[in-house]
């Protein structure tokens, strides 16, 4: 006797035992769709206690009711017991309805409510998690293979593009920018891969699209940015000037020295660095003095009215002629430009090499040498005619007239201007070019950054 119910205890605990691992392999899942057969059948006749018996059997085998006692009266089937699930509830009258010469059922089958400390529920629900997690483990696996692939082709795509587009493009950064796309969009595609794969096609579409819409707030939000960044692209394709060029933007003169991604820097004839953004520096006007190494220079002159203007015109011709730093080609020349209050004003054009020599050195000279020769050949050079008031009036004593030739040796007297090209003070009309950016140098650099312009 012993023996038999050590016996039926093990069998009971193997039976048990093997019930939960099927449960736990997926092969009796207790909350897969519960539906009961659309008829039972008993006997043609049945009788109610055959009914009733056959129920109660039924409900045990189950193992999900607690007592179920099942009582039939003409046809009527009366459910009782404890169970702990509703659906369990519903599946038992369902059965009972569908029994053969059942009338009706009266279901009073109770569910327990759950304990508070049954955590059942919890670990059931962790059981699901941890198999779902197994299941997507070679996916996952999988997935992560593809952006390994991906990140790959796009690091070769990233170097295989430049390569190719630095024997065409000579802007550095627009082969950046187009390697920079080709890279992110191998990658993205890739990672639409993925999402795809693991059944996340519309939150990949929903991610792009937020990405999408993301950029555009962001361009709005930085606009002055992004406006400088598109304009350094634009200004590094164009290269309206380069490094060392002598430009004016604005009514901002100065040379060259670097172009970034948000401004364009100048050194000014003063020794001093000016940063321009990129956005106002295309939007205006740009006045290359370097573009072009002849430049021409002018002033004015005014000379007395009673003098001889042709006289006067080839005076100051032979004086530009005979100067080694003005240009034959394009020739100078001496115009007629209007009246002054008490002067005919002549206008001095004249050309020179913007690359070897300065043009405010060689103005100067100019002016001193023109100066020169006109006292020389006594064309004089009046100031401004003024009018002087005198209350009490004023007494005048007429003068014996000079000759001309008395005029002239009195202008003549004196100290007398030197002949020679440039004084000691105009240097040797070089281009302070190379100074200015060599004082330019020895300061701090506002703003780091690759070089965008070419080197000349």
């Amino acid at each position: 006797m012993q023996k038999k119910k050590y016996f039926s205890l093990l069998l009971f605990l193997w039976v048990n035992t093997a019930v939960s691992l099927l449960a736990q392999n997926g092969e009796i899942q207790k909350k897969t769709e519960i539906r009961a057969p659309d008829k039972v059948d008993v006997k043609p006749t049945a009788l109610d206690d055959e009914i009733s018996s056959r129920l109660e059997n039924i409900l045990e085998s189950t193992g999900w009711f607690i007592d179920p006692k099942v009582h039939v009266r003409e046809g009527v089937v009366f459910l009782f017991g404890h169970t702990k699930q509703n659906e369990y509830k519903e599946w038992a009258e369902k059965l009972a309805g569908n029994t053969q010469d059942s009338v009706a059922v009266v279901n009073q089958i109770d569910v327990l409510r759950p304990s508070i400390w049954d955590f059942q529920p919890v670990i059931r629900g962790l059981r699901e998690q941890w198999r779902g997690f197994l299941k997507i483990i070679p996916t996952i696996v999988f997935g992560l293979v593809i952006l390994l692939v991906a990140g790959l082709l796009a690091k070769a795509s990233y170097r295989l593009s430049y390569l190719l587009l630095r024997r065409k493009i000579e802007n550095p950064l627009l082969i950046r920018i187009i390697t920079f796309s080709i890279g992110t969009a191998i990658f993205l595609m890739g990672l639409y891969s993925v999402f795809h794969l693991m059944g996340l096609t519309t939150i990949a579409l929903t991610v792009l699209g937020g990405t999408g819409l993301l950029g555009i707030i962001l361009g709005i939000a930085f606009k002055d940015i992004t406006e400088n960044l598109l304009a350094s692209v634009f200004l590094s394709i164009n290269n309206p000037f380069h490094k060392g060029d002598l430009i004016e933007i604005g009514g901002i003169t100065g040379y060259v020295q670097s172009l970034t991604i948000r401004s364009t820097i100048l050194i000014s004839l003063e020794g001093n660095y000016i940063q321009i953004p990129n956005a106002t520096v295309y939007k205006s006007n740009i006045r290359n003095f370097t573009s072009n190494p002849n430049r021409r220079e002018d002033f004015t002159v005014g000379i007395g009215c009673d003098c001889i203007i042709s006289e006067a015109q080839d005076i100051a011709l032979k004086v530009l002629k005979d100067h080694p730093s003005i240009l034959d080609d394009p020739e100078p020349c001496v115009l007629v430009d209007s009246f002054g209050k008490a002067t005919i004003n002549l206008k001095i054009y004249f050309w020179l090499d913007g690359k070897k020599h300065s043009w405010l050195k060689v103005r100067s000279s100019v002016i001193r040498l023109i100066k020169k020769a006109f006292q020389s050949h006594g064309i004089d050079i009046p100031d401004e005619a003024r009018e002087l008031l005198f209350p009490k009036g004023i007494t005048v004593y007429m003068a014996a007239p000079r000759s001309q030739e008395e005029e002239r040796s009195l202008q003549l007297q004196g100290r007398q201007e030197d002949y020679t090209i440039a004084t000691r003070s105009e240097g040797e009309l070089n281009s302070e070019a190379a100074d200015i950016q060599g004082q330019g140098l020895q300061s701090q650099v506002p703003e780091g950054g690759r070089n965008l312009l070419k080197q000349k």
